[in-house]
C-alpha cells in the first residue's frame, strides 16, 4: 500500500510526496484520514526551521490532529473495530495512519460532523491549558493569542465561569471572532494603553487567570503586568526564541504569581485525577460538549482544501501574517 503524504523538505518548502506504508504492529492501529487540521503556529515553527521546533533537521512531517475511519486493527488491540471512525493523535497530514491503540479515540456519536471532530485533539490542547489553572466561579480570565488553541481557550474559560473574560490578538477578525465564542472584551495588544484596559476591566486588580498562547516574550511580560496578586498564568503557547527581560522579583516573586508549564505532554497517562485528565479523558469529554452544543467548531473552520495545494497553503503559512487559521486538508478523494 502507498500513501500521499505532505512532507517539509526544506525550510519553506512542502511537497505532497507518495510513500510506502509499512505493516502495522501489534498494539497499533491503521485509519484512512478524512480531515487533517493545520496547527499554523506550530508548523509555521518547524516549516521556517525555529528553534525549540527542531531547527534545521528537515525533513520532517507534521499535523498531529484529525480524523478517519479504521481500516486494520492489531492483533492486540480491543478499544476500536474496523469501520469506527476516530481522532488520530499524533498522525500525520497523510492519507493513511499508523498509530499506537492508545493514540486514537473513538467518535461515538454518528451526529458529530468530522469537520467538527477533526478539531477536537487541538481543542484539548486548549482544555488542557485552562484546567491547570484552576479557575473559580467568578474570576477574571485573559486569553493571549486567538489562534486554535487560544480561540477554544476562551470557550473553555466561559464554561468553566470565568468573568470576565478578555482576548487579547493583533488580528482583529480573530477579535471578533472571540467576542462571538464567549469573550466579553476583546482588545489589541499593541494598544499603547493595553494594561491600563485590563486593569479598568477588572476593576483595578489585575486578571485571576491568563492563559498565554503566544509563546512571545513580548506577551509573556504584557500578562506578567497584568496578573492579580497571586494570579496565575498557564503558558500554553510555545515559546520559540526566549529572552531575560522579566522582572521576576518585582512580577512574579513578590506578588505570588504562580507560572504554569502547560505543554500537552505534560499530562497524565492513564489516569486523571483534578484539573489534569489524560488525552484520551479531554477528547472525549469535548465530544460530548460538542454533541450538547456547548462548544462550537464551525465558526473556526476558515477552507477546506486539498492536500496538492500543500505547496502553495504551506508558502502562505511562512509569508501571510493573516493566514487563516482554521485550514483543514480534505483526503477523501486523494
Amino acid at each position: 500500500m502507498v500513501s500521499k503524504k505532505i512532507v517539509f523538505t526544506e525550510v519553506h518548502k512542502a511537497e505532497l510526496l507518495e510513500v510506502a506504508v509499512r505493516d502495522i504492529r501489534e498494539n497499533e492501529v491503521l485509519t484512512e484520514m478524512e480531515y487533517t487540521v493545520v496547527s499554523g503556529g506550530t508548523e509555521r515553527a518547524n516549516l521556517m526551521g525555529m528553534e525549540n521546533a527542531g531547527g534545521n533537521d528537515f525533513p520532517k512531517t507534521l499535523g498531529y490532529c484529525g480524523v478517519g475511519r479504521v481500516i486494520k486493527i492489531g492483533s492486540a488491540v480491543t478499544s476500536v473495530a474496523v469501520g469506527d471512525r476516530v481522532l488520530v493523535y499524533h498522525g500525520k497530514h497523510m492519507k493513511y495512519n499508523i498509530r499506537p491503540e492508545t493514540d486514537v479515540t473513538k467518535v461515538e456519536d454518528d451526529g458529530i460532523e468530522s469537520l467538527d471532530a477533526a478539531f477536537v485533539i487541538i481543542a484539548s490542547m486548549g482544555l488542557g491549558g485552562v484546567r491547570k489553572l484552576e479557575i473559580e466561579l467568578g474570576e477574571s480570565a485573559m486569553v493571549m493569542g486567538l489562534g486554535l488553541l487560544g480561540i477554544f481557550a476562551v470557550q473553555f474559560c466561559r464554561l468553566s465561569g470565568a468573568y470576565p473574560i478578555i482576548a487579547a490578538d493583533l488580528n482583529p477578525a480573530r477579535r471578533a471572532l472571540a467576542l462571538r465564542l464567549g469573550a466579553d472584551y476583546a482588545l489589541d495588544p499593541a494598544a499603547p494603553d493595553f494594561t491600563e484596559q485590563v486593569k479598568a476591566i477588572t476593576k483595578g486588580k489585575g486578571v485571576r487567570a491568563t492563559v498565554e498562547v503566544t509563546g512571545v516574550s513580548a506577551a509573556m511580560r504584557q500578562a506578567l503586568e497584568c496578573a492579580s496578586r497571586m494570579g496565575r498564568i498557564s503558558l500554553l503557547g510555545c515559546t520559540r526564541v526566549s529572552d531575560c527581560s522579566v522582572d521576576y522579583y518585582q512580577q512574579v516573586h513578590r506578588p505570588g504569581v504562580r507560572l504554569i508549564g502547560a505543554h500537552n505532554l505534560v499530562r497524565p497517562k492513564v489516569e486523571s485525577y483534578p484539573h489534569h485528565w489524560t488525552h484520551q479523558d479531554d477528547c472525549k469529554a469535548i465530544l460530548e460538549l460538542l454533541a450538547a452544543g456547548r462548544i462550537q467548531v464551525a465558526p473556526i473552520v476558515s477552507r477546506v482544501v486539498s492536500p496538492a495545494d500543500a505547496p502553495e497553503i504551506y508558502n502562505q503559512l511562512c509569508d501571510d501574517p493573516a493566514f487563516p487559521m482554521g485550514t483543514v486538508f480534505d483526503w477523501r478523494n486523494v
